[in-house]
């Protein structure tokens, strides 16, 4: 049996997209909606996948604390050093901050990370960019256990 919850998270986060051709090449930002869905084989003692707090804690917070009123540039965007010059918070991350690969992002690198330990996996993650755009990224079904997902350390909060 698998069982999902899921909470969602909004931060204001401005980016641009490099090699894009239109609109989205200048800096802009949006107000993110982020859903981050969580499973589990079984219910914790309390009959949970895991506490809603401990999800905000986790997830929520990393975007609170990491993108949230920041400017996310790619580290290869030939603009990125220049800009963060001017302003230190700007976030270098190493993707093209379209909505799709902070997506892949936080399904692939943040969750393991942040869920390490809990017998919890980010299965999903949807990242409403507009109220009329949306992606979805989602785990490829796999027979790893938790325990065998290794973190990965790429950032410093």
């Amino acid at each position: 049996m698998k069982i999902t919850a899921f909470r969602s998270h909004s931060i204001c986060a401005g980016h641009r997209v490099v090699g894009q051709g239109g609109h989205c090449e200048h800096l802009h930002g949006h107000c993110y909606k982020i859903t981050f869905f969580c499973t589990a084989d079984k219910l914790d003692s309390v009959g949970r996948v895991l506490d809603f707090g401990d999800i905000k804690a986790k997830l929520c917070m990393f975007l609170e604390n990491s993108w949230d009123h920041r400017m996310l540039l790619w580290d290869q965007d030939p603009w990125a050093k220049d800009i963060q010059q001017i302003d230190p918070s700007v976030v270098l991350v190493p993707f093209n901050p379209t909505a799709e690969n902070m997506a892949a992002f936080l399904l692939n690198i943040v969750g393991p990370d942040q869920l390490f330990g809990t017998g919890v996996v980010l299965d999903k993650v949807q990242i409403d960019e507009t109220p009329k755009c949306s992606v979805v990224c989602e785990l490829e079904p796999v027979n790893l256990k938790q325990s065998e997902i290794k973190p990965v350390k790429w950032y410093t909060a």
